[in-house]
């Protein structure tokens, strides 16, 4: 991308670095969150058809690599570290 980004994309990667904040520092809930909030605005902006398809495509990538980090994230998965097993 260029220098100079449009405030749609500059929102939506501020979101996108919200998310990675959270998961570096174990807030899983909140990640999750941040990720429900960017999918939102992401598919609002696309459908209002805002951002061009040459700035879609970054960020897209940038949010499936998160969304793959997102699978199985969450306090549900994580077990005591008293628990032997």
């Amino acid at each position: 991308m260029g220098l100079f980004k449009s405030k749609y994309v500059r929102w939506l990667e501020n979101l996108l670095e919200h998310v990675q904040m959270d998961m570096s520092n174990n807030y899983k809930d909140s990640a999750h969150e941040q990720m429900e909030n960017f999918e939102k605005t992401f598919a609002e902006y696309k459908e209002a058809k805002i951002l061009k398809d040459k700035e879609i495509e970054p960020i897209e990538e940038r949010a499936n690599e998160l969304r793959e980090k997102l699978k199985g994230y969450s306090h549900k998965d994580q077990r005591p570290y008293w628990s032997k097993n």
